[in-house]
């Protein structure tokens, strides 16, 4: 194949374009590039990149790891089209999965926390209807804490009045509102048969999300030691909404996946997600190569498995509701050849 024969690729809305050899390989340069610069990281070398090149020249509809390569799959959310969520979790198990997870609707603690017994009583359920693990998730959600829906005053009108110090003190609370409330749901998820407790899209809302987040996985851990912890980031750096938090004297605000799972490791989380939000105007090789660089100080210092969130809209998968597949079996493939990762 000729350096100037068109390749079918993909963008990062999914949207097919054609680009030949020299085009793709330019485009996974310029994203490592991007990565280096912002994150302030080491690049991918020569092998890499060009591993990760053929990976995307390949014309197969979909690819894949050697037989014995594959890794473990886990996930945020299970709910499917079936009526019944039990259900779902169930067609999860028949399709392959190698955890499942119950959720709430709403998929905020703040709102599970009304409805605890019920959702007791459905993992209970699940666990005599499944062979493999449940684990419960929801995310923080921090800014559902925030009037007019929540108790605490709204931090996202107060910084623009510029009434800084008011607004830290509102995330400080809501964070501690927060914090408790996914301790509980934990702790009750885990008297009722959970095999574990994922906390999703941890900083969303900014560094008091994030800190709400470490505080409620360390709770957990001390109080239930045999737990699986799994934690999942909102995006490839912690937002500085509050800019002045830390955990155990590490500031918070500016974070990137490596010290997040730092950080995570020594909350007592067992399993790290780090995220790496994607540009829909670039190809999934620029934003995949961008990804791989910023998230691979991770295996170097990694003490526990790390799953990159390899979804709609992170770490190179399409922005897309129903992502297309040769994307996402090459972006599934890169992480795993290249930086080895422990999951997906």
């Amino acid at each position: 194949m000729g350096n100037s024969t068109k390749l079918m690729t993909r963008m990062g809305d999914g949207t097919a374009v054609e680009m030949t050899r020299d085009e793709l390989r330019a485009d996974i340069e310029d994203g490592v590039a991007a990565a280096v610069k912002r994150a302030k990281v080491p690049p991918l070398d020569d092998d890499e990149a060009t591993h990760l090149l053929d990976i995307f020249a390949s014309q197969e509809r979909m690819t894949g790891v050697r037989p014995g390569d594959e890794v473990v799959h886990s996930c945020d959310g299970s709910n499917g089209l079936r009526p019944s969520r039990l259900d779902s979790l169930t067609d999860a198990e028949e399709g392959g999965s190698d955890l499942c997870e119950l959720q709430q609707q709403d998929y905020s603690y703040k709102a599970v926390k009304t409805v605890v017994p019920s959702e007791q009583r459905l993992m209970q359920e699940a666990q005599y209807r499944l062979t493999i693990p449940v684990q419960y998730g929801a995310q923080a959600d921090l800014g559902r804490y925030s009037k007019p829906d929540g108790p605490c005053p709204n931090w996202s009108q107060l910084l623009p009045e510029g009434r800084i110090d008011e607004a830290r003190a509102a995330q400080e609370e809501a964070a501690a509102e927060s914090e408790e409330d996914m301790v509980r749901i934990g702790e009750a998820m885990w008297e009722a048969g959970a095999d574990g407790i994922n906390f999703d899209t941890s900083g969303a809302a900014g560094d008091a999300d994030f800190l709400a987040v470490l505080k409620a996985v360390r709770r957990l851990r001390d109080a239930c030691p045999d737990m699986s912890i799994e934690l999942g980031m909102a995006s490839e750096f912690v937002l500085g909404m509050h800019g002045e938090l830390e955990w155990e004297g590490v500031r918070l605000a500016g974070l990137w996946p490596v010290d997040q799972l730092r950080l995570a490791r020594q909350a007592g989380a067992t399993i790290f997600g780090p995220a790496v939000n994607i540009n829909t105007g670039r190809t999934v090789a620029w934003n995949v190569a961008r990804a791989l660089a910023i998230i691979k100080p991770c295996m170097d210092v990694a003490e526990i498995p790390v799953h990159p969130n390899a979804g709609m809209g992170v770490c190179g998968v399409p922005m897309h509701p129903y992502p297309p597949i040769d994307a996402v079996s090459r972006v599934s493939r890169a992480f795993i050849e290249i930086l080895r990762v422990d999951g997906l």
